[in-house]
């Protein structure tokens, strides 16, 4: 199996870690930190020295509550960054839903676009449907960013997440967009109740669609502070480490062949022993 993007045929026999870049000065987890460009670029360099094997670059926050940004302000802490990285030959993501924020970065060889809005937002379906090769990843969201926690998801999770990324993927190749381009993420975190996101990860396989890869974004969820809270006292996102790389794992022994994570060191060390393990079984 192996991921279509727009330079890169990414090979999914093993799982790929794609390290987070967060260029947003409100992130749940490190919001501020990237803001400078020669930081963020070390960061990113750290990241693949790290092994990482894709970067996935973001401009707006999409924590509960997060209030949208212009897509002149996207771009303008975007475009900067891109600059520099698109020349460093590694698979580049971008995490945006705007479809000219889209256009701008995949003319300038951006590899993948990865909306949570799944290409909902108009025009981004046509932007993507036009491009030959690049890669995309859907994801499933209920409702928006500003009410997806204060109206979560009622019902059954597995069978609505399911039923959403089937319609999504029917509508992209009604517009000719290849299976091998797409790869699918259930959005943990979004719109869905800490016991939901639990049940989407213990059941994987009972909403993964055949013959497309899922990718993994459990990375310092607020579920994950919710099952590490002690007498009310939840965990900040940074000391969630652990607990992050053990849902990436236990994602990838179900199945999943990418995991998005801020911590790609322990994330990689840990995927490591995990196929050591496998090639003994």
């Amino acid at each position: 199996m192996h991921w279509q993007t727009s330079r890169f045929q990414i090979d999914l026999s093993q799982p790929r870690v794609m390290g987070i870049v967060n260029l947003t000065p409100d992130s749940f987890s490190d919001g501020g930190r990237l803001a400078e460009l020669s930081v963020a670029l070390r960061h990113a360099e750290r990241l693949l020295a790290d092994g990482a094997d894709i970067l996935d670059v973001g401009a707006e926050s999409t924590r509960p509550g997060a209030q949208p940004v212009s897509q002149a302000d996207e771009l303008a802490r975007l475009m900067p960054f891109l600059r520099e990285v698109v020349q460093w030959q590694v698979p580049i993501s971008v995490d945006t839903y705007k479809a000219a924020v889209m256009r701008e970065v995949l003319d300038l060889g951006v590899d993948i676009v990865n909306d949570i809005w799944a290409l909902r937002q108009p025009g981004a379906e046509a932007v993507v449907a036009a491009h030959p090769t690049c890669g995309v990843c859907l994801m499933h969201m209920h409702r928006e960013p500003q009410s997806m926690q204060s109206e979560p998801m009622t019902g059954d999770a597995l069978q609505q997440v399911q039923f959403f990324l089937e319609a999504r993927i029917r509508a992209l190749a009604e517009l000719g967009v290849s299976a091998d381009r797409i790869v699918l993420d259930p959005g943990v975190g979004f719109g869905k109740t800490a016991q939901q996101n639990l049940v989407l990860l213990a059941r994987q396989a009972d909403w993964c669609v055949p013959g497309y890869p899922v990718l993994a974004a459990w990375s310092r969820k607020s579920t994950l502070g919710s099952v590490l809270s002690v007498e009310g006292q939840t965990p900040s996102p940074e000391d969630r480490v652990h607990a992050s790389v053990a849902a990436a794992l236990m994602a990838v022994e179900r199945g999943a062949r990418l995991v998005r994570v801020h911590d790609v060191k322990p994330t990689v060390d840990a995927l490591k022993v995990w196929q050591a393990v496998c090639e003994h079984a």
